[in-house]
């Protein structure tokens, strides 16, 4: 799981500017799903729902920096009561308190057995990494590398025993470097931009977010892990597990990255809650496969449960969508969703947009704020979202209908309109 990596940003998306052959490899040799949403994007409620398949206010990091309750039930602890051995390497950020490269007392995390983590650090370069104890492991050179090789060397020491291993890697998350090899792959005049860029925008004084050469170094990032990706794949087959592991690829939400003349996350913009989804199985998912069936964050732990045929708890939010997956025989299995839910509890960054709360079809994007309709987007006809069909008579029947699904899943989830402030960590 790659930070902050939008949907579109992938060749197998049809991004023709981004070099993603390993990736690109596991979405058509398994299941690319072409339409996921992250529920709330933004960092740590983002990473809580891919654990516990339960939506922000569920379980209760709605905001950055909160931490997970130690109650909540994971998907690790879940694997490790089936005889797997657990592993974490990478960003965390679900401790709460400071934001820095800090210790995870092995109480708090979340049924990880082994661990090679920090809470939270985007200095890409000689960062530091903790296993058992506090004492710091320096890493030598780009970060992301030392994670992919803790994540292999978990694989590689008992491969033979089922493991579940989350690796989340902190780029392409800002400030937008790689190694100078893969800064070399793009020249940023030479890049296409999206038709709803506009241009870099101011962050902080003297500081743009969005630049041509801010998206170069996006694209050297991800271009960076995929081949950590095709690492990672070379070990499970030396090991002989690459028909038999169940690989899963998303992130935790996207980047603007100037697009909509606005920049980061927390967004109802496609450039901000669309993010990749790839589902690799040999054994298991049939290949070659594009599904548009809408699907997000909370569908994760009881799909790949489902796949890995483990019970999904009652307390999960999402739906289990293996057999969508997996069934080469289906047409449209029953109980597919006809929306998914998206939320943000916060305002934007800049305080431009209050809180809002959306839903995702295949065809329409809908956002609302609690005190009336704010966007509606036909995807179809509209796929860079540059004309809100909000105002638009012709689409009231539409936008009604998605605004009553909008308010179904703001009950049935047992969501509230009050406003969250992000918890103060420096």
């Amino acid at each position: 799981m790659p930070d902050q990596w939008r949907g579109m940003d992938l060749g197998a998306m049809g991004n023709p500017d981004v070099q993603t052959p390993n990736m690109d490899a596991l979405a058509s040799g398994g299941a690319l799903l072409s339409n996921v949403t992250a529920n709330c994007p933004v960092c740590c409620p983002a990473r809580g729902t891919l654990l516990t398949g339960r939506f922000g206010h569920q379980h209760r990091v709605d905001v950055n920096d909160a931490p997970l309750p130690d109650a909540e039930l994971t998907i690790a602890e879940i694997a490790q009561d089936h005889g797997y051995r657990t592993a974490f390497a990478g960003k965390w950020h679900l401790e709460g308190g400071k934001r820095l490269p800090g210790f995870v007392k092995p109480a708090r995390r979340q049924g990880f057995q082994r661990w090679a983590a920090n809470i939270c650090s985007h200095s890409y370069w000689n960062m530091h990494y903790f296993r058992d104890s506090p004492d710091p492991i320096p890493i030598d050179g780009y970060s992301a590398k030392a994670f992919t090789d803790e994540t292999i060397s978990f694989i590689r020491r008992d491969p033979n025993t089922p493991f579940l291993a989350y690796l989340q890697w902190g780029p392409p998350h800002n400030p937008y470097v790689a190694p100078p090899e893969y800064m070399a792959l793009y020249e940023p005049e030479r890049l296409r931009m999206r038709e709803n860029w506009r241009g870099p925008v101011e962050f902080r004084p003297n500081r743009t977010i969005g630049s041509r050469a801010d998206i170069a170094g996006y694209y050297a990032a991800i271009t960076f892990l995929d081949h950590e990706v095709g690492r990672i794949v070379s070990a499970l087959r030396e090991t002989g597990q690459f028909r038999n592991t169940i690989i899963v690829i998303t992130s935790d939400h996207g980047d603007m990255l100037g697009s909509q003349g606005t920049y980061l996350k927390r967004k109802p913009w496609a450039e901000s809650l669309h993010v990749p989804g790839i589902v690799h199985w040999p054994d298991g998912v049939v290949p070659a496969q594009v599904l548009s069936v809408p699907f997000s964050h909370v569908d994760f732990v009881p799909t790949m449960l489902g796949l890995a045929g483990m019970a999904v708890p009652s307390v999960v939010a999402g739906t289990d969508l293996s057999r969508h997956i997996s069934d080469s025989t289906r047409s449209q299995p029953s109980g597919l969703p006809e929306s998914v839910y998206a939320q943000s509890y916060t305002p934007t960054e800049r305080g431009e947009h209050p809180p809002w709360r959306a839903v995702r079809s295949r065809r329409y994007t809908y956002a609302r704020h609690q005190h009336g309709p704010w966007l509606l987007y036909d995807n179809d006809s509209d796929p860079y979202q540059m004309r809100n069909l909000a105002d638009d008579p012709q689409h009231a029947a539409v936008m009604a209908r998605l605004d009553d699904l909008t308010m179904d899943w703001f009950r049935r989830t047992g969501d509230d309109w009050r406003e969250r402030r992000d918890l103060p960590y420096r």
